[in-house]
């Protein structure tokens, strides 16, 4: 056995793959110089981490294939690696529910074909394949070189999610805060994430119809969504009036000199001011 050695197939490749073997190097359980494409049964058996190949699905031996006729769940080599790293302590549940919904789950439904292509649709998964040399004679070197930047493409990704939950994390007693006054708006002094962590704190319940907070040099009013599914509804849209208006037409409509722009989805308009953004509340409300 070679430690810290990952074996997957050779030949093209896939987002599952691909995200697993980014997943183990993120987490520090392989080395990148150990990383072999093949499907030599004997030389796979001498890798401490096998992913996508091999016919073995066994966390125990950390084996992490899918196609074999004996496996008959919903996960891909990517999915089972995320699991393996969760029920082994490496992520808590709350990443790994993010991480899930954000990527894993699209991923394991691609690679198993439960999902039909969309036109005009480019998921992670198509970003991956886009990767795969263009002629499918390419030699194997080329299918390597191209793995591998598919690779640090996945790794970068996937650091980002990490990174962006922890920020989500970091904020969330600041969300809690506002919270707990019960009031129809949650006003924000700074730009921070709000809506993952207003909807894990009950959000679904709470009164508050929408936010107000920095946005650049501008403030925005921001209808909240009736819950967390529906993200593009809101509680209280804008007046259909303002819809698309946008400097001056806005400004004269809503008498508020700092007005700057309402969106025509109703949903979010910016303001020159806190204040301003206030009064455009206000006026909402009336309605």
């Amino acid at each position: 056995m070679v430690p810290r050695s990952l074996g997957t197939h050779d030949g093209s490749f896939h987002a599952d793959e691909v995200s697993a073997v980014s997943l183990l190097l993120i987490f520090d359980l392989i080395d990148k110089d150990k990383i072999f494409r093949m499907r030599d049964p004997q030389k796979l058996g001498e890798c401490e981490f096998v992913c996508d190949v091999g016919g073995v699905y066994d966390p125990e031996t950390k084996r992490f294939d899918h196609h074999q006729l004996e496996y008959t769940g919903l996960l891909s080599s990517a999915g089972m690696v995320w699991r393996y790293l969760h029920e082994n302590k490496f992520v808590d549940d709350s990443l790994y529910t993010y991480v899930n919904h954000a990527a894993i789950i699209g991923i394991d439904a691609h690679d198993n074909g439960k999902v039909m292509q969309q036109e005009g649709v480019c998921t992670f998964s198509h970003v991956i394949a886009g990767y795969v040399p263009v002629e499918y004679a390419a030699k194997e070197t080329e299918l390597t070189a191209a793995f591998l930047g598919a690779l640090d493409f996945a790794t970068h990704f996937f650091q980002r999610l990490l990174a962006r939950h922890a920020y989500i994390e970091s904020c969330r007693d600041k969300v809690a805060a506002v919270m707990v006054k019960k009031e129809k708006v949650l006003i924000f002094d700074e730009a921070l994430p709000w809506q993952e962590n207003f909807f894990d704190l009950g959000g679904k319940d709470h009164p508050a119809l929408f936010i107000i907070m920095p946005t650049g040099a501008h403030w925005k009013l921001r209808g909240i969504p009736p819950n967390q599914e529906d993200r593009m509804g809101v509680r209280k849209p804008h007046p259909e009036e303002w819809a698309g208006l946008r400097d001056a037409a806005l400004q004269k409509i809503t008498g508020i000199p700092g007005a700057i722009f309402c969106h025509k989805g109703r949903f979010i308009s910016i303001w020159e001011t806190k204040e301003d953004a206030r009064k455009a509340l206000d006026l909402i409300l009336k309605k």
